[in-house]
Order: structure tokens, then C-alpha cells, then sequence
């Protein structure tokens, strides 16, 4: 393993290919944090709406993740970046007015973002079924709104037993990121294929990405481990099992 050609410039006057899968990472950094906020409050929202007594929500939460989960990620990236734009004018206006690189970031953003709020969605909705039914109840006996009991009773209590399987959905978004190379966008795993076949060092070059996917991945599961002991509910496990 040739660990120089990290140190070697990718030409005159250019960066280092170490400095260059440094700014992949820092774009794929960027787009999982702002995906997961997205994908967090959407999915947040849709799992509520699935749990309420009108059926309407229910029914358009339901399609909503159904339409998302369903279809391939690679193909809702080309759909985002090659066939919205060209089938909503103001879209293509907005698309037009922006640079090659801030257009791709901004696809790779809202395609992630809209594929895990459908996963989201799943596990909020799971989590506040999985409370006794008593508890709505009781948030209604003491007067509090629909809108009060969740806020209040509910989504503290289901947020605390889901969060296992969310930090599973955190790491698969940071390593769907990659994806997001299909349309040019130059994260890790672009920038990965851009050094190994200009240098043919792929193995020195995949060897350090995932190196690199492999510190995330497990920053995010320690991160997320500590959030879950400091939220533990006491005499419960994660899932609601009893300790």
C-alpha cells in the first residue's frame, strides 16, 4: 500500500488527493446532517398523522410512504435532478439560476431527505402504537387537546423506545449518501472513484474510504448510544420490554 500518493498533488498547483477526499467527505457530511433534519421533522410529522383518528391523514400519510419507500433510491435521484425540473417550470427557473454544484447538493439533500422520512415515518408511527392506549386516554381525561397529548404524553415516551432502530436509519443515510455520486455531486465516494482512476491506486483510494464511512458510522452509533442512555425511561429497555 502506497500511502504517499495521499500526499501527492492531483496536479500543478493542485490540492493533495488526501486534501480532495478531505472535500468529499465534508459534502458528504453536510448533505447526511441536512437530510437527516429534513428526513426528522418530515417523518415526524407524517408518523403522527398515521396515529390520528382522521382517516384522510392516515390514508395520504400511508401513500406517501408507500410512494417513497417503494421505488429505488437511484431511481429517485434521476427523477429529482433530470425530470422535476423539466416538468415544473418554476422548479426549472430556480434550477437554472443555480450553479452545477449547489443544484446537485440541493437534489441529493431533498432526495434523501424525502426517502428517510418515509422510513421515519415507519418507526414514529410504530413507536407511539406500541403505547398503551391508556395513556392517550389519560392525556384527554386531564383535559389536554389531540395536539397537547402528543406533544406531552406521547411522542417524549415513543421517541425514547425507537431510538435503536433511528440510529440504524442514521447510518443507512450516511452511507446512502454515496448515491448521490450518480448525479455528479462530488462527495466521498465520487471523489473515491476520481483518484483511483486517475492514479490506479484504487486499492489505496477505496481503502480510505472506507476507512472514512467506517469512523462516521460508528461517531453516529456512539452519538446516538449516548442519547439513548441519557433518554432511557426507567424500568423499560428500548421497545418498551420491562427491565
Amino acid at each position: 500500500m502506497e500511502l504517499g500518493i495521499f500526499f501527492q498533488p492531483m496536479g500543478e498547483g493542485d490540492p493533495t488527493w488526501g486534501a480532495m477526499l478531505l472535500s468529499g467527505l465534508g459534502w458528504t457530511l453536510a448533505v447526511a446532517a441536512l437530510a437527516w433534519i429534513m428526513a426528522f421533522v418530515l417523518g415526524s410529522l407524517i408518523g403522527i398523522a398515521r396515529t390520528t383518528d382522521k382517516r384522510w391523514l392516515v390514508l395520504l400519510g400511508g401513500a406517501y410512504v408507500e410512494l417513497f419507500r417503494n421505488i429505488p433510491l437511484l431511481v429517485q435521484f434521476f427523477v429529482w435532478y433530470f425530470v422535476v425540473p423539466g416538468l415544473i417550470p418554476a422548479v426549472k427557473n430556480i434550477v437554472i439560476e443555480l450553479d452545477p454544484i449547489t443544484h446537485q447538493f440541493v437534489t441529493a439533500v431533498l432526495c434523501l431527505g424525502f426517502f428517510t422520512a418515509a422510513r421515519i415515518a415507519e418507526q414514529v408511527r410504530s413507536g407511539i402504537q406500541t403505547l398503551p392506549r391508556g395513556q392517550r386516554n389519560a392525556g384527554y381525561a386531564l383535559g389536554l387537546t389531540q395536539m397537547q397529548t402528543y406533544r406531552y404524553v406521547l411522542l417524549p415516551m415513543a421517541y425514547r423506545m425507537i431510538i435503536p432502530p433511528m440510529t440504524s436509519e442514521l447510518m443507512n443515510l450516511i452511507k446512502n449518501t454515496a448515491v448521490a455520486y450518480s448525479i455528479g455531486l462530488v462527495e466521498l465516494f465520487f471523489r473515491t472513484r476520481e483518484m483511483g482512476e486517475t492514479t490506479f491506486r484504487y486499492f489505496e483510494a477505496f481503502a480510505a474510504a472506507t476507512l472514512m464511512y467506517l469512523v462516521i458510522a460508528l461517531l453516529a452509533n456512539r452519538l446516538m448510544a449516548l442519547v439513548e442512555r441519557r433518554l432511557a425511561i426507567p424500568g423499560q429497555a428500548a421497545g418498551g420490554r420491562h427491565v
